[in-house]
C-alpha cells in the first residue's frame, strides 16, 4: 500500500467519529497496538528531541525499506506517532522524503494539539525523514 493510500485510510477511519474526543481514544487505541521499539533501543540517542513526552524511535532498513518502531510514555504521543509509523514505514527512503503527510491537516489534527505536542509531531515527522536522508545516502555511496 502507497503512502497516499494509507493516509487516505486513516483519513476515511477518522471520518468515522463526530466529536475529537472519539478521535482522541481512536488515537490512544493506534498507541496501544503499535509495535514498541526493543528495550536496548530506548536510549538517548533514541529520544525525539523536541517532544515535551519521552519519544523513543528506532529505524532498521530492510531490503531497501525503512522500518520504524517506537515508545512514548504519554498516551496521546504514543498514538501519534503510532500513526507516523503506520503512513511511513515499509516504505523506501526515497518515498519517505517526498511525503507530503496532508492527512494530518486533513484530520484536523494540527488544530486540535497542544503547541508542545505539535512540535512533537512536528520532530518526530523531521526525525523519520532524516533516518530516510540517512539510509538513502548509504546506496550512493
Amino acid at each position: 500500500m502507497s503512502i497516499e493510500e494509507t493516509e487516505q485510510e486513516i483519513i476515511d477511519e477518522f471520518e468515522l467519529f463526530d466529536d475529537w474526543m472519539q478521535r482522541y481514544e481512536h488515537l490512544i487505541d493506534l498507541g496501544k497496538s503499535m509495535p514498541l521499539i526493543k528495550d536496548l533501543y530506548k536510549t538517548e540517542d533514541k529520544l525525539i528531541k523536541g517532544c515535551q513526552s519521552s519519544v523513543w524511535m528506532h529505524s532498521e532498513l530492510k531490503d531497501g525499506n525503512v522500518f520504524f518502531t517506537a515508545d512514548s510514555d504519554a498516551i496521546i504521543t504514543k498514538g501519534m506517532v503510532a500513526l507516523m509509523i503506520r503512513v511511513l514505514s515499509g516504505h523506501t527512503p526515497e518515498e519517505i522524503m517526498h511525503s507530503k503527510l496532508n492527512f494530518i491537516e486533513t484530520i484536523g489534527l494540527t488544530k486540535h494539539l497542544s503547541p508542545t505536542r505539535s512540535n512533537g509531531l512536528l520532530s518526530m515527522i523531521k526525525q523519520m525523514k532524516l533516518d530516510a536522508i540517512a539510509y538513502r545516502s548509504t546506496f550512493e555511496n
